[in-house]
Parts: C-alpha cells; sequence; structure tokens
C-alpha cells in the first residue's frame, strides 16, 4: 500500500482482509463444521449438552425414516374385529398411547386409535354398540426413504404423532413416531417402561417390573428373591432366550418359575427389555424361590 493513498481507503482495504480472512475459515462440509463445534465445546463456548443436541439435529437431516422406524413385525396393532371390550383389554394391556388399527391384514390400515379416545367409552352404557371406527383417526403414510427432518416438519405441521411407513410396493414396513424422530436429536427419551441406566429392575406396579436382559442373575435372584441357575447363563436375557429357543419378538411371552416374562423391546439378535409379571405377592416369594431351578 503506497503512501500517498488516504487513510480512508487504507482502513477499508484492513476491514476487507480481516473479512475475507473469516471467511477462509468457515467450514466447507458437515465434517469440518462439527470439528468446530467441538472445539467451540472444548473451549467453553458450548456446553456438552447442547453441543450433543446441535450435532443430532444435523444427523438427523441426513438420516431416513427406515433407519428408526419400528419394523412390521414389533408393531402393536389393534384388529378393528375386536369387540370393545377386548379393544379396552388390549389398550390397558400394552399401555401405549397410540395404535394402528387394522383390517383384514397389517396392509390394510384403518387409521389411528388414541388411547385417550377410549376413556368416554369407559362410562357408556351401550358399549357393545360402539364401532372402532367412530373414533378412529386417519392415518398418514409415509415412505420409508423420507428425510427424518422433512418428516418432523410434516409432523409439526399436521400436529400427528405418528405415521405408517411403506414400501415401493405400498406393503407396511412399520411405523414411526414423533419421540422416534425426537430422540435422535436430544437423545433418549424415558416413559414408564424405561429402566435408569445406573438400575437393572423397575417397579411398575404391585405385580409388574420393567427389567434390563442385562440384568445379572444373581442380582435377579437377589431382587425378587428366587434362585436361578448362573451356571450357564450371567444374564437373565440369556436364560429367557434359551428357554424361548429362538430371538423372540415384540409382546412373546413365556412362563418361567413363577414369572410370566413378557417381550417389550428386542431386535433380530437379542433381547433388550422384559416384563416380569408374577401372580405372587411378596410373601410367598419365598416359597417359590426354588422353583427358579
Amino acid at each position: 500500500m503506497t503512501d500517498d493513498q488516504p487513510e480512508s481507503d487504507q482502513k477499508t482495504r484492513s476491514w476487507l482482509e480481516r473479512i475475507a480472512q473469516i471467511f477462509s475459515d468457515e467450514p466447507t462440509d458437515l465434517q469440518s463444521l462439527l470439528a468446530l463445534l467441538r472445539n467451540a465445546e472444548q473451549d467453553k463456548v458450548l456446553d456438552s449438552d447442547a453441543l450433543s443436541i446441535i450435532e443430532g439435529a444435523l444427523q438427523v437431516s441426513s438420516m431416513q425414516v427406515r433407519e428408526i422406524m419400528i419394523p412390521r413385525s414389533q408393531l402393536v396393532t389393534v384388529s378393528a374385529r375386536l369387540s370393545p371390550q377386548e379393544i379396552i383389554e388390549q389398550v390397558a394391556e400394552e399401555a401405549h398411547s397410540r395404535y394402528p388399527v387394522i383390517g383384514d391384514s397389517i396392509d390394510n390400515v384403518l387409521g389411528i386409535l388414541l388411547a385417550k379416545d377410549l376413556l368416554p367409552l369407559v362410562l357408556q352404557q351401550n358399549i357393545d354398540k360402539f364401532s372402532i371406527k367412530d373414533i378412529v383417526r386417519p392415518a398418514t403414510f409415509v415412505p420409508e426413504s423420507k428425510r427424518l427432518n422433512v418428516l418432523l416438519r410434516e409432523f409439526r405441521e399436521t400436529r400427528h404423532h405418528m405415521a405408517i411407513v411403506i414400501d415401493e410396493y405400498g406393503s407396511v414396513c412399520g411405523a414411526v413416531t414423533i419421540e422416534d424422530v425426537l430422540e435422535q436429536i436430544v437423545g433418549e427419551i424415558e416413559d414408564e417402561y424405561d429402566v435408569d441406566d445406573d438400575s437393572y429392575i423397575k417397579r411398575f406396579d404391585d405385580h409388574n417390573h420393567i427389567v434390563k436382559a442385562l440384568t445379572p442373575i444373581d442380582e435377579f435372584n437377589e431382587h425378587f428373591n428366587t434362585s436361578f441357575s448362573e451356571q450357564d447363563f450371567s444374564t437373565i436375557g440369556g436364560l429367557v432366550l434359551q428357554r424361548f429357543g429362538h430371538i423372540p419378538e415384540r409382546d412373546e411371552a413365556i412362563n418361567i418359575g413363577p414369572f410370566l416374562f413378557t417381550v417389550l423391546n428386542a431386535d433380530s439378535r437379542q433381547i433388550k427389555l422384559l416384563k416380569v409379571t408374577s401372580s405372587l405377592l411378596e410373601a410367598d416369594h419365598q416359597k417359590v424361590a426354588k422353583l427358579g431351578r
């Protein structure tokens, strides 16, 4: 820069150079953006929770519905052929808030049943005259290739919380909820079936407990006052899997000793979460402690 240039031109050039330097350091792809954000977290500009949420939001934009959907084999549906009393009993047993209502087959989805819509029926005297089609809500159908960020926007706009996932042939291949999408951003959202990370067993009511499949058998025995053998399996999930003889699907159940074990969560390789139901009172457990062998 020459001495005869005005001072104002020198200042302008200086600002332009600084701006150019800022833009030259900008991230040009997702990986460089994430690296920048992680550096900001290390420098205490962001806390770890904020960084986790940002990373989740960025990840959602590149994920598809097929990656997080509840697969067809694990869908809990309500048949339109059931009587009102049977529907109420099933909903009370499953304890979910939404159910796809199906006709002749799972590929014939008639709509979505909200559990809360059944509450007025409990008070009605003419419940046998009720038809599920009177309260079923329209179902939303989405392709398994839909991006999660697009689906989340549609959920917000339509105020729907569940969508039925279909493949290229129009067959049902699963379902996805708004909770499934949000968990990709903020992490797992606990509900009444979730067990704390630092515990294996959670009491649900007087006769039911929610138990992680990875619960050590000795810890299960101590909690329930039983004596299942630890010789062949170290976890309660291993014992239940052996008794099934195959990888069970969701809602499959089996009696072992004084308990009914119901699968709440499983994938193609392992059991993850169990509901343990006992018809015995706590005082009776001592009498049947040896039955677990």
